[in-house]
Protein backbone atom coordinates (compact mmCIF):
# COMPACT_ATOMS: atom_id res chain seq x y z
CA UNK A 1 0.00 0.00 0.00
CA UNK A 2 2.66 2.07 1.07
CA UNK A 3 4.83 1.81 -2.25
CA UNK A 4 2.02 2.20 -4.61
CA UNK A 5 1.06 5.57 -2.76
CA UNK A 6 4.91 6.43 -3.37
CA UNK A 7 4.99 5.11 -6.45
CA UNK A 8 1.90 7.17 -7.29
CA UNK A 9 3.15 10.66 -6.05
CA UNK A 10 6.56 10.12 -7.88
CA UNK A 11 4.67 9.31 -10.79
CA UNK A 12 2.82 12.54 -10.61
CA UNK A 13 6.22 14.82 -9.46
CA UNK A 14 7.54 13.18 -12.79
CA UNK A 15 4.84 14.73 -15.06
CA UNK A 16 4.80 17.82 -13.20
CA UNK A 17 7.97 18.29 -13.87
CA UNK A 18 8.07 17.96 -17.45
CA UNK A 19 9.08 20.45 -19.75
CA UNK A 20 5.32 21.31 -20.93
CA UNK A 21 5.08 22.41 -17.24
CA UNK A 22 6.57 25.95 -17.81
CA UNK A 23 5.12 29.20 -15.63
CA UNK A 24 4.01 30.70 -18.53
CA UNK A 25 0.11 30.22 -17.10
CA UNK A 26 0.88 31.91 -14.04
CA UNK A 27 2.52 34.97 -15.53
CA UNK A 28 -0.67 35.70 -17.79
CA UNK A 29 -3.33 35.27 -14.94
CA UNK A 30 -1.14 37.65 -12.57
CA UNK A 31 -0.76 40.07 -15.47
CA UNK A 32 -4.79 40.36 -15.84
CA UNK A 33 -4.89 40.53 -12.06
CA UNK A 34 -2.97 43.65 -11.93
CA UNK A 35 -4.94 45.07 -15.34
CA UNK A 36 -8.16 44.65 -13.42
CA UNK A 37 -6.47 46.50 -9.87
CA UNK A 38 -5.24 49.52 -12.81
CA UNK A 39 -9.04 49.44 -14.16
CA UNK A 40 -10.61 49.96 -10.56
CA UNK A 41 -8.64 52.25 -9.56
CA UNK A 42 -9.09 54.18 -13.19
CA UNK A 43 -13.11 53.84 -11.76
CA UNK A 44 -13.28 51.79 -14.91
CA UNK A 45 -16.97 50.86 -14.04
CA UNK A 46 -18.22 54.56 -14.11
CA UNK A 47 -17.70 54.34 -17.92
CA UNK A 48 -19.47 51.33 -18.78
CA UNK A 49 -23.22 50.62 -19.10
CA UNK A 50 -25.00 49.33 -15.86
CA UNK A 51 -21.39 50.15 -14.33
CA UNK A 52 -23.02 50.57 -10.72
CA UNK A 53 -24.97 47.32 -11.04
CA UNK A 54 -21.92 45.87 -11.65
CA UNK A 55 -19.72 47.03 -9.05
CA UNK A 56 -22.26 46.70 -6.43
CA UNK A 57 -22.41 42.92 -7.06
CA UNK A 58 -18.61 42.38 -8.81
CA UNK A 59 -15.47 44.11 -6.97
CA UNK A 60 -12.86 44.16 -9.80
CA UNK A 61 -9.76 45.44 -7.34
CA UNK A 62 -10.78 42.83 -4.69
CA UNK A 63 -11.04 40.45 -7.37
CA UNK A 64 -7.42 41.27 -8.98
CA UNK A 65 -5.92 41.16 -5.53
CA UNK A 66 -7.57 37.94 -4.87
CA UNK A 67 -5.76 36.36 -7.76
CA UNK A 68 -2.38 37.52 -6.98
CA UNK A 69 -2.40 36.39 -3.52
CA UNK A 70 -3.66 32.19 -5.06
CA UNK A 71 -0.49 33.26 -7.72
CA UNK A 72 1.90 33.83 -4.43
CA UNK A 73 0.86 31.21 -2.69
CA UNK A 74 1.01 28.71 -5.64
CA UNK A 75 4.77 30.22 -6.38
CA UNK A 76 6.71 31.62 -3.31
CA UNK A 77 7.03 28.21 -0.95
CA UNK A 78 7.74 26.42 -4.39
CA UNK A 79 10.65 29.10 -4.93
CA UNK A 80 12.31 28.66 -1.30
CA UNK A 81 12.13 25.10 -1.40
CA UNK A 82 13.41 24.42 -5.15
CA UNK A 83 16.62 26.35 -3.15
CA UNK A 84 16.25 24.96 0.42
CA UNK A 85 17.84 28.19 1.00
CA UNK A 86 16.14 30.62 3.47
CA UNK A 87 19.00 33.29 2.66
CA UNK A 88 18.65 33.00 -1.06
CA UNK A 89 14.67 33.35 -0.10
CA UNK A 90 15.52 36.13 1.69
CA UNK A 91 17.58 38.19 -0.49
CA UNK A 92 15.35 37.63 -3.52
CA UNK A 93 12.41 39.46 -1.56
CA UNK A 94 13.92 42.35 -1.72
CA UNK A 95 11.49 44.95 -3.63
CA UNK A 96 13.37 48.13 -5.26
CA UNK A 97 11.09 48.84 -7.61
CA UNK A 98 8.55 49.95 -4.27
CA UNK A 99 11.10 52.01 -3.20
CA UNK A 100 11.66 53.89 -7.01
CA UNK A 101 7.67 54.24 -7.06
CA UNK A 102 7.73 55.71 -3.62
CA UNK A 103 10.48 58.10 -5.14
CA UNK A 104 9.03 59.15 -7.82
CA UNK A 105 5.57 59.77 -7.05
CA UNK A 106 7.10 62.18 -3.95
CA UNK A 107 9.91 64.27 -6.48
CA UNK A 108 7.53 64.56 -9.87
CA UNK A 109 3.94 64.63 -8.95
CA UNK A 110 2.88 67.80 -7.11
CA UNK A 111 0.84 68.04 -3.68
CA UNK A 112 -2.59 68.36 -5.25
CA UNK A 113 -2.03 65.14 -7.54
CA UNK A 114 -0.03 63.12 -5.28
CA UNK A 115 -0.46 59.70 -4.20
CA UNK A 116 2.14 59.38 -1.62
CA UNK A 117 1.06 59.97 2.33
CA UNK A 118 4.46 61.00 3.58
CA UNK A 119 3.64 64.28 3.11
CA UNK A 120 0.20 64.28 5.38
CA UNK A 121 1.40 61.83 8.31
CA UNK A 122 2.89 64.08 10.33
CA UNK A 123 5.38 61.12 11.69
CA UNK A 124 8.18 60.65 9.12
CA UNK A 125 10.34 58.20 11.31
CA UNK A 126 6.92 56.04 11.80
CA UNK A 127 6.16 56.13 8.38
CA UNK A 128 9.94 55.26 7.32
CA UNK A 129 9.60 52.37 9.05
CA UNK A 130 6.25 50.66 8.75
CA UNK A 131 6.05 50.99 5.33
CA UNK A 132 10.21 50.23 5.07
CA UNK A 133 9.48 46.73 7.17
CA UNK A 134 6.56 46.21 4.64
CA UNK A 135 4.07 45.80 7.14
CA UNK A 136 2.29 49.26 7.85
CA UNK A 137 -0.75 47.86 7.66
CA UNK A 138 -0.22 45.64 10.50
CA UNK A 139 1.47 48.47 13.07
CA UNK A 140 -1.41 51.04 12.52
CA UNK A 141 1.08 53.50 10.34
CA UNK A 142 -0.21 54.68 7.22
CA UNK A 143 0.04 52.65 3.68
CA UNK A 144 2.62 54.35 1.84
CA UNK A 145 0.63 54.06 -1.50
CA UNK A 146 -2.79 53.29 -1.69
CA UNK A 147 -2.34 49.97 -2.98
CA UNK A 148 1.02 48.48 -1.06
CA UNK A 149 -1.54 47.23 2.04
CA UNK A 150 -1.23 44.07 -0.24
CA UNK A 151 2.18 44.06 0.74
CA UNK A 152 1.54 43.66 4.21
CA UNK A 153 0.19 40.13 3.62
CA UNK A 154 2.73 39.10 1.22
CA UNK A 155 5.50 39.95 3.70
CA UNK A 156 3.28 38.16 6.50
CA UNK A 157 3.67 34.89 4.03
CA UNK A 158 6.68 35.40 3.65
CA UNK A 159 7.20 35.01 7.55
CA UNK A 160 5.09 32.13 7.98
CA UNK A 161 6.53 30.25 4.68
CA UNK A 162 10.17 30.81 6.31
CA UNK A 163 9.31 29.76 9.81
CA UNK A 164 7.55 26.98 8.49
CA UNK A 165 10.26 25.77 6.44
CA UNK A 166 13.24 26.28 9.54
CA UNK A 167 11.16 23.86 11.62
CA UNK A 168 10.39 21.37 8.32
CA UNK A 169 6.66 22.05 8.31
CA UNK A 170 6.68 23.22 5.36
CA UNK A 171 4.65 20.47 3.84
CA UNK A 172 1.10 21.04 6.27
CA UNK A 173 0.01 23.59 3.97
CA UNK A 174 -3.43 21.70 3.74
CA UNK A 175 -3.74 22.17 7.54
CA UNK A 176 -2.24 25.57 7.90
CA UNK A 177 -5.25 27.05 5.30
CA UNK A 178 -7.79 25.08 6.70
CA UNK A 179 -7.12 26.56 10.12
CA UNK A 180 -7.08 29.85 8.71
CA UNK A 181 -10.01 29.84 6.90
CA UNK A 182 -12.04 28.27 9.86
CA UNK A 183 -11.16 31.12 11.67
CA UNK A 184 -11.76 33.86 9.54
CA UNK A 185 -15.57 31.70 9.17
CA UNK A 186 -15.79 31.76 13.34
CA UNK A 187 -13.98 34.41 14.40
CA UNK A 188 -14.10 37.08 11.71
CA UNK A 189 -15.45 40.07 13.47
CA UNK A 190 -14.11 38.48 17.43
CA UNK A 191 -10.77 39.43 17.17
CA UNK A 192 -9.49 42.30 17.85
CA UNK A 193 -8.16 45.10 15.41
CA UNK A 194 -5.43 47.98 16.90
CA UNK A 195 -4.36 46.36 20.17
CA UNK A 196 -1.25 47.82 20.58
CA UNK A 197 -1.77 50.86 18.53
CA UNK A 198 -4.22 53.16 19.67
CA UNK A 199 -2.25 55.71 21.05
CA UNK A 200 0.60 57.08 19.77
CA UNK A 201 2.91 56.20 22.87
CA UNK A 202 1.55 52.74 21.82
CA UNK A 203 2.32 52.83 18.36
CA UNK A 204 6.28 54.49 18.64
CA UNK A 205 6.57 51.31 20.95
CA UNK A 206 5.19 48.65 18.42
CA UNK A 207 7.05 50.38 15.43
CA UNK A 208 10.16 50.21 17.51
CA UNK A 209 9.60 46.13 18.56
CA UNK A 210 8.67 45.34 15.28
CA UNK A 211 12.17 47.13 13.68
CA UNK A 212 14.26 44.98 16.23
CA UNK A 213 12.64 41.44 15.75
CA UNK A 214 12.20 41.69 11.99
CA UNK A 215 16.14 42.67 11.45
CA UNK A 216 17.17 40.00 14.32
CA UNK A 217 14.55 37.29 12.52
CA UNK A 218 16.22 38.35 9.18
CA UNK A 219 20.00 38.29 10.94
CA UNK A 220 19.17 35.01 12.02
CA UNK A 221 17.74 33.68 8.19
CA UNK A 222 20.63 35.69 6.58
CA UNK A 223 23.27 34.18 8.97
CA UNK A 224 23.59 30.39 6.55
CA UNK A 225 23.58 29.02 10.09
CA UNK A 226 20.67 26.24 10.55
CA UNK A 227 20.11 26.80 14.46
CA UNK A 228 19.95 30.96 13.81
CA UNK A 229 18.12 30.34 11.14
CA UNK A 230 15.49 27.78 13.03
CA UNK A 231 15.46 31.01 15.64
CA UNK A 232 15.06 33.43 13.01
CA UNK A 233 11.66 31.54 12.07
CA UNK A 234 10.59 31.06 15.26
CA UNK A 235 10.98 35.60 15.50
CA UNK A 236 9.25 36.12 12.26
CA UNK A 237 6.76 33.65 12.76
CA UNK A 238 5.47 34.30 16.11
CA UNK A 239 5.79 37.71 15.74
CA UNK A 240 3.55 37.92 12.32
CA UNK A 241 1.17 35.69 14.33
CA UNK A 242 1.01 38.22 17.41
CA UNK A 243 0.13 40.55 14.31
CA UNK A 244 -3.04 38.88 12.91
CA UNK A 245 -4.34 38.22 16.02
CA UNK A 246 -4.17 41.89 17.53
CA UNK A 247 -3.26 44.08 15.54
CA UNK A 248 -4.46 44.19 11.94
CA UNK A 249 -6.05 47.24 10.63
CA UNK A 250 -9.02 45.31 8.17
CA UNK A 251 -11.45 43.04 10.01
CA UNK A 252 -10.01 39.33 11.25
CA UNK A 253 -12.52 38.12 8.10
CA UNK A 254 -10.48 39.50 5.86
CA UNK A 255 -6.60 38.96 6.70
CA UNK A 256 -7.88 35.10 7.68
CA UNK A 257 -9.45 34.37 4.61
CA UNK A 258 -6.31 36.06 2.55
CA UNK A 259 -3.81 33.87 4.69
CA UNK A 260 -5.81 30.70 3.74
CA UNK A 261 -6.68 31.57 -0.01
CA UNK A 262 -2.29 31.94 -0.23
CA UNK A 263 -2.06 28.60 1.90
CA UNK A 264 -4.64 27.19 -0.77
CA UNK A 265 -2.35 27.96 -3.66
CA UNK A 266 0.44 25.95 -2.28
CA UNK A 267 -1.68 23.32 -1.75
CA UNK A 268 -2.12 22.94 -5.58
CA UNK A 269 1.49 23.04 -6.13
CA UNK A 270 1.69 19.99 -3.41
CA UNK A 271 -1.01 18.22 -4.90
CA UNK A 272 0.58 19.20 -8.44
CA UNK A 273 4.15 17.50 -7.58
CA UNK A 274 2.74 14.76 -5.30
CA UNK A 275 4.01 16.31 -2.09
CA UNK A 276 0.03 15.67 -1.17
CA UNK A 277 -3.04 13.34 -2.36
CA UNK A 278 -5.30 15.12 -4.35
CA UNK A 279 -8.34 14.22 -2.24
CA UNK A 280 -6.81 16.22 0.38
CA UNK A 281 -6.34 19.34 -1.88
CA UNK A 282 -9.73 19.14 -3.44
CA UNK A 283 -11.34 18.94 0.39
CA UNK A 284 -9.11 22.18 0.94
CA UNK A 285 -9.38 24.16 -1.64
CA UNK A 286 -13.07 23.34 -2.25
CA UNK A 287 -13.50 23.91 2.21
CA UNK A 288 -11.38 27.67 1.28
CA UNK A 289 -13.16 28.89 -1.29
CA UNK A 290 -16.61 28.14 0.29
CA UNK A 291 -15.76 29.97 3.51
CA UNK A 292 -14.01 32.92 1.45
CA UNK A 293 -17.61 33.23 -0.27
CA UNK A 294 -19.68 32.52 3.22
CA UNK A 295 -17.59 35.31 5.05
CA UNK A 296 -18.66 37.94 2.63
CA UNK A 297 -22.24 36.74 2.76
CA UNK A 298 -21.93 36.73 7.18
CA UNK A 299 -19.88 39.62 7.73
CA UNK A 300 -19.53 41.88 4.67
CA UNK A 301 -22.22 44.01 5.43
CA UNK A 302 -22.53 47.80 6.64
CA UNK A 303 -19.62 49.56 8.55
CA UNK A 304 -17.84 46.47 7.79
CA UNK A 305 -18.03 45.84 4.65
CA UNK A 306 -17.06 49.81 4.71
CA UNK A 307 -13.66 49.07 6.31
CA UNK A 308 -12.91 46.29 3.70
CA UNK A 309 -13.63 48.40 0.65
CA UNK A 310 -15.91 45.83 -1.04
CA UNK A 311 -19.16 48.01 0.15
CA UNK A 312 -21.39 44.93 -0.23
CA UNK A 313 -21.49 41.21 0.64
CA UNK A 314 -21.93 40.57 -3.27
CA UNK A 315 -19.45 42.26 -4.30
CA UNK A 316 -16.85 40.59 -2.18
CA UNK A 317 -18.25 36.89 -2.38
CA UNK A 318 -18.74 36.87 -6.13
CA UNK A 319 -15.46 38.38 -6.53
CA UNK A 320 -13.85 35.84 -4.42
CA UNK A 321 -15.15 33.05 -6.61
CA UNK A 322 -14.18 34.80 -9.71
CA UNK A 323 -10.83 34.50 -8.89
CA UNK A 324 -10.82 31.57 -7.83
CA UNK A 325 -12.13 30.41 -10.89
CA UNK A 326 -9.96 32.34 -12.86
CA UNK A 327 -6.99 30.52 -11.15
CA UNK A 328 -8.84 26.94 -12.24
CA UNK A 329 -9.21 28.13 -15.79
CA UNK A 330 -5.50 29.31 -16.22
CA UNK A 331 -4.80 25.94 -14.10
CA UNK A 332 -6.47 24.16 -17.01
CA UNK A 333 -4.27 25.70 -19.70
CA UNK A 334 -0.81 25.51 -18.30
CA UNK A 335 0.34 22.91 -20.69
CA UNK A 336 -0.96 24.65 -23.25
CA UNK A 337 1.09 27.80 -25.03
CA UNK A 338 -0.46 31.26 -24.46
CA UNK A 339 0.62 34.37 -26.36
CA UNK A 340 3.57 36.08 -25.15
CA UNK A 341 2.00 39.53 -24.86
CA UNK A 342 0.30 37.36 -21.81
CA UNK A 343 3.13 36.44 -20.86
CA UNK A 344 5.21 39.75 -21.35
CA UNK A 345 2.18 41.39 -18.71
CA UNK A 346 2.74 38.93 -16.01
CA UNK A 347 6.76 39.93 -16.30
CA UNK A 348 5.96 43.67 -15.59
CA UNK A 349 2.86 42.84 -13.22
CA UNK A 350 4.17 44.04 -10.23
CA UNK A 351 5.27 47.42 -11.88
CA UNK A 352 1.83 47.68 -13.36
CA UNK A 353 0.45 47.26 -9.91
CA UNK A 354 2.87 49.74 -8.31
CA UNK A 355 2.68 52.37 -10.85
CA UNK A 356 -0.94 52.21 -12.18
CA UNK A 357 -2.07 55.03 -9.26
CA UNK A 358 1.06 57.41 -9.66
CA UNK A 359 1.01 56.95 -13.61
CA UNK A 360 -2.86 57.82 -13.21
CA UNK A 361 -2.20 60.97 -11.35
CA UNK A 362 0.65 62.29 -13.39
CA UNK A 363 -1.49 62.47 -16.74
CA UNK A 364 -4.46 63.82 -14.87
CA UNK A 365 -1.91 66.76 -13.95
CA UNK A 366 -0.35 66.95 -17.66
CA UNK A 367 -3.82 67.40 -18.44
CA UNK A 368 -5.21 69.81 -15.84
CA UNK A 369 -7.85 67.41 -15.19
CA UNK A 370 -9.55 67.44 -11.09
CA UNK A 371 -7.92 64.64 -9.88
CA UNK A 372 -10.82 62.89 -8.29
CA UNK A 373 -13.56 63.69 -10.53
CA UNK A 374 -11.93 63.31 -13.90
CA UNK A 375 -14.04 60.46 -14.63
CA UNK A 376 -17.42 62.31 -14.99
CA UNK A 377 -15.43 64.66 -17.67
CA UNK A 378 -14.58 61.39 -19.16
CA UNK A 379 -17.81 59.60 -19.27
CA UNK A 380 -19.48 63.06 -20.48
CA UNK A 381 -17.57 62.09 -24.05
CA UNK A 382 -18.41 60.37 -27.21
CA UNK A 383 -17.75 56.41 -26.87
CA UNK A 384 -15.17 56.62 -29.41
CA UNK A 385 -12.79 59.66 -27.45
CA UNK A 386 -13.50 58.06 -24.28
CA UNK A 387 -12.05 55.07 -24.67
CA UNK A 388 -8.98 56.30 -26.76
CA UNK A 389 -8.11 58.69 -23.26
CA UNK A 390 -8.40 55.25 -21.48
CA UNK A 391 -6.38 52.92 -24.17
CA UNK A 392 -3.76 55.95 -24.01
CA UNK A 393 -3.85 55.56 -20.01
CA UNK A 394 -3.30 51.48 -20.77
CA UNK A 395 -0.32 52.68 -23.23
CA UNK A 396 1.47 54.79 -20.61
CA UNK A 397 1.47 52.50 -17.91
CA UNK A 398 2.51 49.57 -19.60
CA UNK A 399 5.32 52.07 -21.14
CA UNK A 400 6.26 53.28 -17.60
CA UNK A 401 6.16 49.65 -15.83
CA UNK A 402 8.15 48.13 -19.16
CA UNK A 403 10.74 50.84 -18.34
CA UNK A 404 10.80 49.77 -14.56
CA UNK A 405 10.96 46.06 -14.85
CA UNK A 406 14.14 46.87 -17.27
CA UNK A 407 15.50 49.01 -15.38
CA UNK A 408 15.19 48.18 -11.80
CA UNK A 409 13.89 44.79 -11.46
CA UNK A 410 15.81 42.86 -13.39
CA UNK A 411 19.05 44.58 -12.44
CA UNK A 412 18.18 44.12 -9.15
CA UNK A 413 17.25 40.42 -9.38
CA UNK A 414 20.35 39.55 -11.07
CA UNK A 415 22.24 41.80 -8.29
CA UNK A 416 20.17 39.33 -5.08
CA UNK A 417 21.75 36.37 -7.41
CA UNK A 418 25.25 37.34 -7.17
CA UNK A 419 24.67 38.56 -3.23
CA UNK A 420 23.48 35.48 -3.21
CA UNK A 421 26.43 33.50 -4.42
CA UNK A 422 29.22 35.84 -3.37
CA UNK A 423 27.54 35.20 0.35
CA UNK A 424 27.39 31.88 -0.32
CA UNK A 425 30.74 31.30 -1.33
CA UNK A 426 32.43 33.02 2.28
CA UNK A 427 29.53 31.85 4.23
CA UNK A 428 27.82 28.72 2.90
CA UNK A 429 24.82 27.92 4.89
CA UNK A 430 23.89 25.09 6.74
CA UNK A 431 21.24 22.18 5.65
CA UNK A 432 17.89 22.82 8.11
CA UNK A 433 17.83 19.34 7.81
CA UNK A 434 18.28 17.78 11.13
CA UNK A 435 20.52 14.21 11.37
CA UNK A 436 18.61 10.86 12.39
CA UNK A 437 19.47 11.03 16.24
CA UNK A 438 22.30 8.01 17.21
CA UNK A 439 20.58 5.61 19.53
CA UNK A 440 23.09 4.22 22.00
CA UNK A 441 23.33 0.72 21.58
CA UNK A 442 23.23 -1.39 24.89
CA UNK A 443 25.00 -3.86 25.84
CA UNK A 444 24.34 -7.53 25.60
CA UNK A 445 26.65 -10.35 26.90
CA UNK A 446 26.82 -13.34 24.89
CA UNK A 447 28.08 -16.92 26.72
CA UNK A 448 31.32 -17.82 24.91
CA UNK A 449 29.81 -21.11 23.27
CA UNK A 450 27.26 -18.26 21.52
CA UNK A 451 30.10 -15.95 20.44
CA UNK A 452 32.79 -18.53 18.90
CA UNK A 453 29.35 -20.22 17.20
CA UNK A 454 28.21 -16.91 15.53
CA UNK A 455 31.82 -15.27 14.83
CA UNK A 456 31.93 -16.81 11.48
CA UNK A 457 28.85 -15.27 10.40
CA UNK A 458 29.86 -11.77 11.45
CA UNK A 459 33.40 -11.83 9.78
CA UNK A 460 32.84 -13.75 6.71
CA UNK A 461 34.30 -12.17 3.52
CA UNK A 462 32.07 -9.67 1.24
CA UNK A 463 32.99 -9.33 -2.66
CA UNK A 464 35.42 -6.40 -2.58
CA UNK A 465 37.07 -7.80 0.96
CA UNK A 466 34.40 -6.30 3.75
CA UNK A 467 32.83 -8.18 6.33
CA UNK A 468 29.01 -8.37 5.76
CA UNK A 469 26.24 -9.56 8.28
CA UNK A 470 24.26 -12.39 7.09
CA UNK A 471 21.70 -12.29 10.52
Amino acid sequence: MADSLGARRAGRAERAAAPGSWLGWLDALRGIAALAVAAHHFEIMRLVPFGGTIAAHFDLGFYGVIAFFIVSGYIIPASLERRGDVRAFWIGRIYPALIVSMLLAEFVLPRAYQVLTFDGYGHDKLWLAGNGLMLSDMLGVVNALGISWTLTYEMLFYFFVSSLFTVAWHRRSSMVSVLAGGIALVLGVTIPSYSFTYSLPQLQHMVAAAVFIVIAGLFCMLSGNAALARIGGLLLGGFGLLLVFSNGRTPAYETFTILATMFAGTVIYRAQHGQIERIEAWLTIGFVAVAGAMVGWMYNRGKMAGATSTFTWQAWSYAYLAAWASFGLFFLLRNRRLPRVMTWLGAVSFSVYLLHWPVKRFLLWQLGWDSNYYYYKLAAMPFAERWTWVAGYVAALLLASWAMYRLVEMPFQNLGRKLTKAMNRRWPPQSLERPAPVLPTPAVTVAPAAAAAAEPALTGSAPGGRGTRTD
